[in-house]
């Protein structure tokens, strides 16, 4: 008798990649030693395990549809031995969402980022601070609980006035999206307010001797703040509302900069107190902003000529009481104006008080006074006041010794902030990724799914990091999207060049055998580059 065989599939594309990462700086385990469920068939480590996989699946499938999800995947192989889709339903990871803020969330990010980071040997001597929104449907009201946000409307960064929202704060390394730290805030927390409290919960948790230099955004820099974090170090740009900053971009000129190792770049450094505070400044020039900002610079400059020249139209439509009152409505408007001034003539206007031509003798009832003609002038000293400052910012840092701070890496480590929390939080809000669309009823739920958030954000950064650094190591290349060599792939690519990568499962009465199918000579090169834990997801242990 032919013994009856079943075959089938389950896809597992890109994902061993991310069971893989998460098995190697044992995301399950150091979850289940924090936060222990004894009673739970799924543990709230694999729970979490889970809710990244689903997350780096890129298939924009909602929290609640976790199950559908995992389907026609291989459960067990990816989540943990005995773990099946059903067991991943909305009430299994709600309640590992539960269990997870209890346990203090902040805290079980700290520990699973700094392990990482660690165990890869990722040097963190500059970390960016930044923040952003993140919009969420339905109402969210009820009674305020102490250590949980608000949903509420704020400032939008998503340009959604319209809906609630909650703003996330996130710590990455240097010129990385690697999250060191992330934390869920109010809807309407402002940046002046947060940017120094996340700098300071985030050094409370850091070793002694491991405190790193904060990079951060102008919103960091005012005389309170300088003077909250007088006990770190910081580098930041100064605003332009601090009023030497302009006077200092214009009295230096270009030609007397140093040259930057940096193509592109003079600066010019110096020590000022400000709020009571010692430090150094940067004055920067960019090539490329000269250029940029210049040619917006022209552009405003003609605007405003032409509204004077409306303005001035109108105005002359406009009969006043009086010569005097004439000038002042011109005045009113002038205020607005940066680049111009106007000069124009009056003429008076008489009233007789009677139709018809008045007789030569006639004295006017009243005279009215009317603009007749003008001219409109720039002011081609707040026009090269202008231009000198084009191209030009102050960056500063409270770290005095030049030669443990020099002021080439202060312009570095400030050009990586528009690097890595920024990239960070593009990734989040990808459409493709869960994050894009909370809608989560519980505020602790929330708080907790954003800190799942950036454990998915940390395994695909690890990820990129550790291909990268292995294709530096070995000196080799992969293709890009174009089949070009390069050293600097993206997981994003790489996820695309595993579709397709299937489980082949033999079914017979006394046996289950598991083939991977579709590995071509390509992806076995990749897998070998990101390392064992990663490799026994496609080839098996050994």
């Amino acid at each position: 008798m032919t013994e009856e065989v079943e075959y089938y599939t389950e896809r597992l594309d890109h994902l061993g990649i991310v069971a893989g990462i998460c098995d190697e700086i044992g995301l399950v385990e150091q979850i289940d030693s924090m936060v222990p469920a004894p009673r739970r068939q799924v543990t709230i480590g694999q729970a979490v395990k889970a809710m990244v996989i689903n997350a780096l699946g890129f298939v924009s499938r909602p929290l609640y549809l976790t199950p559908e999800f995992f389907a026609n995947k291989p459960v067990g192989l990816l989540v943990g031995p005995g773990i099946t889709a059903e067991m991943l339903n909305d009430d299994s990871l709600g309640r590992a969402l539960d269990a997870l803020f209890e346990a203090g969330l902040t805290e079980v990010f700290a520990r699973m980022a700094s392990r990482a980071l660690r165990q890869y040997g990722i040097p963190h001597r500059f970390i960016h601070v930044d923040t952003s929104s993140f919009h969420l449907h339905g109402k969210y009201e009820g009674e305020e609980e102490v250590g949980v946000i608000k949903v509420t409307r704020g400032y939008s960064r998503d340009h959604r006035p319209d809906l609630k929202q909650v703003v996330v704060g996130l710590l990455t390394t240097y010129r990385s999206a690697l999250p060191t730290w992330i934390n869920a805030l109010n809807g309407n927390a402002a940046d002046v307010k947060t940017l120094p409290a996340l700098v300071k919960a985030y050094t409370q948790q850091l070793r002694e001797g491991d405190v790193p230099y904060f990079v951060a955004d102008s919103a960091l820099y005012s005389e309170e703040n300088l003077a909250v974090l007088e006990e770190v170090k910081w580098v930041t740009r100064v605003p332009a509302r601090v009023g030497l900053v302009k006077e200092l971009e214009v009295a230096i000129p270009e030609g007397q900069m140093q040259e930057s190792a940096l193509s592109g770049y003079r600066f010019q450094e110096m020590c000022i107190t400000y709020g009571g505070v010692r430090q150094r400044w940067v004055v920067v020039h960019s090539q490329a902003a000269e250029k940029r900002e210049s040619e917006s610079l022209e552009k405003r400059i003609s605007l405003e000529a032409k509204k004077i020249e409306r303005e001035m139209r109108r105005l002359a439509k406009e009969e006043f009481a009086s010569e005097e009152a004439a000038r002042k409505a011109v005045a009113r408007s002038g205020q607005r104006w940066k680049m111009h001034s106007v000069e124009f003539t009056c003429k008076s206007v008489p009233h007789y008080g009677r139709r018809g031509r008045p007789a030569r003798d006639a004295e006017p009832a009243w005279v009215g006074w009317r603009i007749e003609t003008w001219q409109i002038r720039q002011n081609e000293e707040a026009v090269e006041a202008a231009r000198a400052r084009c191209g030009k910012f102050v960056l500063a840092t409270n770290e005095l010794d030049d030669a443990a701070l020099p002021a080439e890496e202060i312009l570095r480590a400030y050009k990586g902030q528009g690097i890595g929390p920024e990239r960070g939080f593009r990734f989040l809000k990808d459409p493709m990724f869960f994050a894009d669309s909370i809608f989560l009823k519980s505020p602790r739920r929330i708080m907790a799914l954003i800190m799942v958030m950036g454990l998915a954000l940390l395994i695909y950064a690890l990820a990129e990091y550790k291909l990268r650094r292995a294709l530096e190591e070995r000196d080799e290349t992969l293709p890009n999207q174009v089949g070009k060599p390069t050293k600097r792939l993206t997981m994003r690519r790489v996820f695309q060049m595993f579709e397709g990568i299937d489980v082949l499962v033999i079914h017979t009465s006394t046996t289950v055998e598991r083939r991977i199918t579709n590995l071509s000579d390509l992806h076995r090169r990749i897998l070998c580059l990101l390392g064992p834990s990663v490799e026994k997801c496609y080839l098996g242990p050994g």
